[in-house]
């Protein structure tokens, strides 16, 4: 017998009582749905993915295939708003690479651009059922509490993660995991008296303890001008070629300023620095090229948050 398997047992009953089996991508075996939900939430939290992008997302590429099919601005589009841009571009990438049908093997799955070990382990154990544990963050908080470990290497955590691992059970071990790391095995005010891991959980008893925080870096920020020069009727932009924003339109940034009407600010958080800018609209031309469109066309294209806010203000300048 499994040193774990009443461990094992409490997982899976729980999970059957209280998983979070009405979310979607839970109520399919489409490889693509699966996948799709696992890059979504990479970075970005469940309720913000169910109401606002994954259902519009694929109603414009309900298939992997179609995503293959498409150029790399229209997914950007499509995207636009949840951030983190490169997982959007990884996709892409993947889709063309697949030819719209996903390897069914974490190891395969694992060599496709953006696909990390844990999200490899997650598509082919939900889709295809292979038996392989997952390391998302809510699992190794669970894993550094249930060990007792304050710190560890990845290495270590997967070893853990595969001594806790329910083989026999993967599917409902996994999905229990995460959603009792999302709900119960919380960073901050756990609830061990309802975790099915409480009676053998090393750490119950101080669980604030593990795993040891990280220190808090603080968020520089970057202070900029958002140059919109325009012609009378159209109005200049880029399209970004750096890895944060690339594939991106965007208006021409500068640190110095520039003459014209001031439109207003806009601020945006980033994931290493926060955004102040300053929009202005003038006709002086900025030092990088840029391609000019009249409005309506702008709306169309792939932009950053911070420059979706300037054109809103552009746009209630001009009204």
């Amino acid at each position: 017998m499994h040193p774990y398997h009443p461990t094992h047992t409490a997982i899976h009953d729980w999970y059957i009582t209280h998983g979070r089996h009405d979310l979607p991508w839970r109520q399919t075996e489409d490889p693509y749905r699966i996948y799709l939900s696992e890059i979504m939430l990479q970075q970005t939290q469940v309720n913000t993915v169910l109401e606002r992008f994954y259902f519009p997302f694929l109603e414009r590429f309900p298939t992997l295939a179609e995503v293959a099919a498409a150029p790399e601005e229209a997914v950007l589009k499509a995207w636009e708003g949840l951030g983190y841009y490169t997982r959007a571009r990884n996709l892409h990438a993947t889709a063309r690479q697949t030819q719209g049908v996903l390897p069914c093997t974490a190891a395969e799955l694992e060599q496709l651009p953006g696909i990390g070990r844990s999200t490899a382990a997650a598509i082919a154990c939900f889709a295809y059922g292979e038996a392989v544990p997952i390391l998302d963050a809510n699992v190794r908080r669970i894993l550094y509490r249930f060990f007792r470990r304050r710190t560890a290497r990845a290495s270590e955590l997967w070893r853990m993660a595969e001594r806790l691992f329910d083989s026999a059970h993967p599917y409902e071990y996994n999905q229990a995991m995460m959603d009792i790391g999302a709900t119960i095995c919380t960073s901050k005010a756990p609830r061990c008296a309802e975790c099915p891991l409480h009676s053998r959980c090393r750490g119950s008893a101080i669980p604030e303890r593990y795993p040891a925080p990280h220190p808090r870096k603080t968020r520089p920020v970057r202070k900029r001008i958002m140059w919109i020069f325009t012609d009378g009727e159209r109005y200049g932009v880029r399209r970004g070629e750096a890895r944060l924003l690339g594939g991106l339109y965007g208006f021409p940034q500068s640190e110095e300023d520039v003459i014209g009407t001031f439109l207003g600010e806009v601020r945006h958080h980033y994931s290493h620095f926060t955004l102040e800018g300053k929009v202005v609209l003038t006709d002086k031309y900025p030092e990088e090229a840029v391609e000019m469109y009249p409005v309506n066309v702008i709306e169309t294209l792939p932009l950053s948050t911070a420059d979706r806010k300037a054109l809103e203000l552009l746009k209630h300048y001009l009204l």
